[in-house]
């Protein structure tokens, strides 16, 4: 692993303050571990047509890049879900089959969204391989109609697959589906969520999917931060996090090849004399390794200094647009306009900081969507722009921006 912790000091609006980041990459070359993941798609009246077609297209990527290590089960799911495959070892039979039960896979009617996430989730938790990392990857483009509905039995649900040790990954597609549903059944495995604007950009999407899902190295990474000399410390991203004894613990989820796992931390100091103890965890092969982390100490304006400071930048713009398009739905102009005011600030200030790693060029287009709506005071919102704003703080919270990688097709 390639493990980082740089810390700057700055003034802040109460004293001064310290921005430690700290960061956990996997080695390129690292093997990967083999995964058991049951695919968990929607077919719904409303997937009716491109929609299905193309989320048969998109899982089809993820049966082709399976290696022969890799089980993968498919469940579907209208009214009734249903266990059409199960977790199956991916020999060339069992990929003709997962293969053929996609394609005819037709839509139904009713969306039992709750049930088929537990239900997925019981057919995962039956089937141990040693050393295989159980997943569920969930699709849907529509709000449950079947089944629990409330927020409350969704963040329970995720709480439940994350607690049994299975990683919940979640693709919303289009207009329809609830974000706040998807938000809560993800947080808990430290995955977020991802937005897909219509049919046609669900292969791309996935594309990054099986970068992260095929390229897992380690688990139940964690960082543990001791202060001295400080009044607080918070972390900025929004994973679980505890205090454990004298330090404050943070669990990043796991660690895969494509995807470098950051955490930004703030404190508050006391002393003019302060310190900072950084130790990292991971599950690699069956063992838990422990590292303690040095923490260099950094300028404001230095190469590291300026990458702190964009990563709290971009925390600042995706909270403060998430936050304006909320104050919209619920009829608050003004909050929405004060909202708005920050996430420009802190756009303006990426653009300042000129960060390739945190490029301000891909939030653009959401706050000039959101302006527009904030300035019209908009009565019927744009649901994709609401939707997409949501996905980009859930994974922005969780340090998971990445761009999609492509992935080639068998035979290619």
């Amino acid at each position: 692993m390639k493990l980082t912790a740089w810390a700057v000091e700055r003034d802040g609006e109460r004293g001064r303050n310290v921005h430690l980041l700290v960061t956990v990459e996997a080695e390129s070359d690292a093997p990967r571990a083999p995964v058991a993941m049951n695919l968990v798609l929607d077919r719904s009246a409303s997937m009716r047509g491109a929609p299905l077609a193309a989320a048969v297209e998109a899982a089809q990527l993820l049966v082709e890049r399976a290696g022969p290590k890799d089980y993968l089960g498919l469940m579907a799911f209208d009214g009734v879900p249903e266990q059409l495959v199960p977790l199956k070892l991916m020999d060339a039979e069992a990929r003709a089959e997962l293969s053929e039960s996609l394609s005819a896979l037709q839509a139904g009617e009713g969306t039992a969204l709750h049930e088929a996430v537990d239900s997925g989730a019981a057919a995962v938790r039956r089937l141990f391989i040693p050393g295989a990392r159980p997943k569920l990857l969930m699709l849907t483009d529509g709000e449950p109609s079947v089944g629990p509905r409330s927020l409350a039995d969704f963040r329970t649900l995720g709480g439940k697959v994350a607690e049994s040790g299975i990683t919940l990954h979640a693709l919303g597609l289009g207009r329809h589906y609830l974000p706040e549903i998807l938000e809560a059944l993800t947080a808990p495995a430290g995955t977020g969520f991802t937005h897909v604007d219509d049919a046609e950009g669900l292969p791309v999407a996935a594309a990054a999917l099986v970068a992260e899902l095929f390229g897992e190295v380690g688990t139940d990474a964690r960082v543990y931060v001791k202060p001295m000399g400080f009044t607080e410390l918070l972390c900025r991203h929004r994973y679980p996090a505890r205090v454990e004894g004298d330090a404050l613990s943070v669990g990043l989820g796991s660690l895969s090849h494509a995807f470098a796992r950051r955490a930004l931390f703030t404190g508050r100091l006391e002393l003019a004399d302060w310190s900072l103890g950084v130790t990292t965890t991971w599950t690699e092969n069956g063992d838990t390794r422990r590292v303690s982390v040095p923490v260099q100490r950094v300028l404001p304006d230095s190469t590291e200094g300026r990458f702190i400071r964009a990563v709290g930048a971009e925390l600042d713009l995706v909270a403060a647009e998430s936050a304006a398009w909320k104050s919209l739905v619920r009829r608050n102009p003004i909050a929405a306009e004060q909202s708005l005011k920050v996430a420009e600030e802190a756009l303006r200030e990426l653009v300042r900081l000129a960060v390739d790693a945190v490029p301000a060029k891909r939030h653009v287009e959401r706050l000039a969507d959101l302006k527009l709506a904030v300035e019209r005071r908009a009565s019927e919102l744009p649901a994709l722009m609401v939707r997409r704003a949501r996905a980009a703080d859930a994974h922005t919270g969780l340090s998971i921006i990445q761009p999609a990688i492509p992935i080639r097709k068998a035979g290619n």
